[in-house]
């Protein structure tokens, strides 16, 4: 027993025009008893088959099957292919006139019939040709029929599935929802927070994970330095302003019992803590203009810089060595931050 494997497909392989219509020929009288005694296992193979029956002779001719006995068809090219002792099939469009098969064929057998030829060899000769045609199995019932690998084939699409969820959720999902967990931690002021993650995923979201730490970290200490400079301001500001209202107070309950002298003192002190409200006021603009100025790309020295401040009786500066080393600076923003 050697099976012929199935090679036609509706997919892909070309379509015949409607098989060539029997020609009148006459049966050798041995061939047509043969074809006689095996009629009746004909027709009871076609109604388990569904499938019509032809059998021919060395030359081609019916010898049985229903309305052709004693025509030949050998015009057909399946049929010239087995006499030559080789097995054929081919797809070939329907008779027009033969009824449309049901709308759940759903597929190309809709319109197309198989045909299909195999020799029959006794003593190493062709002694005939069993012919064989039906419309292919609709979808439905080709589908239950290799329902193994259907359920095969579904089991693999769920798993492959259900594993680029799995790596998605681990590579993408986790250390996004990781990193909005931190990210809503360092909005609590959770210091500890700003730290690696333990699984990054993919090294764009490594990348991400990064640049957003670092945006945080510079973010907490530019709060800190903005902190500990209201504190320092704070303290700079509170100093004089508390002399200024204590000396106001000082002229507001004297009345008349405080001396010219002591009067004019008391108001010296309110115009000098005045004056050093508005130096510093005026020195902490220029310490914010010098941190928005742009780089200019000048340099100078550090001496040339001192030079340039304001000459200030109570402070004395004395540079003891690298007086003339280079700042990528100009000298008017060196002079300010030094100020």
């Amino acid at each position: 027993y050697k099976p012929i494997e199935p090679q036609l497909d509706l997919a892909s392989d070309y379509v015949l025009p409607t098989r060539p219509a029997a020609i009148a020929a006459t049966a050798d009288p041995a061939f047509a008893a043969i074809g006689a005694r095996l009629s009746g296992i004909l027709d009871a193979t076609q109604k388990t088959t569904l499938a019509g029956f032809r059998l021919l002779d060395p030359r081609g001719v019916v010898i049985a099957g229903r309305g052709e006995v004693g025509q030949s068809l050998s015009a057909a090219e399946e049929v010239r292919t087995a006499l030559a002792g080789r097995y054929a099939s081919a797809l070939r469009l329907r008779i027009p006139d033969q009824p449309t098969p049901p709308l759940y064929s759903v597929s190309r057998g809709t319109k197309v019939r198989v045909f299909v030829a195999l020799p029959v060899a006794v003593g190493g000769k062709v002694a005939g040709v069993v012919y064989v045609s039906r419309t292919p199995n609709n979808i439905i019932k080709h589908l239950y029929g290799e329902r193994g690998k259907v359920t095969l084939a579904a089991i693999a699409i769920l798993g492959g599935t259900l594993l680029i969820g799995l790596v998605f959720l681990r590579t993408v999902s986790r250390p996004i929802y990781a990193l909005i967990d931190r990210t809503e931690r360092i909005a609590a002021g959770d210091r500890a927070a700003i730290r690696p993650l333990d699984h990054h995923g993919t090294r764009e979201m490594a990348e991400l994970s990064a640049a957003f730490l670092d945006m945080a970290e510079k973010l907490q200490a530019r709060s800190d330095s903005i902190q500990t400079f209201a504190t320092h301001v704070s303290h700079e500001l509170k100093s004089p302003l508390t002399a200024i209202q204590g000396a106001a107070e000082l002229l507001r309950d004297s009345g008349g019992a405080m001396d010219d002298t002591e009067r004019r003192r008391f108001s010296d002190n309110i115009v000098t803590d005045a004056g050093r409200l508005n130096l510093l006021v005026r020195r902490l603009l220029d310490l914010a203009r010098a941190e928005n100025l742009a780089p200019s790309g000048e340099s100078t020295s550090l001496g040339a810089a001192l030079a340039l401040l304001p000459v200030d009786n109570r402070l004395a500066v004395r540079v003891g060595a690298g007086g003339e080393i280079g700042l990528r600076i100009s000298a008017e923003n060196a002079a300010i931050v030094l100020a």
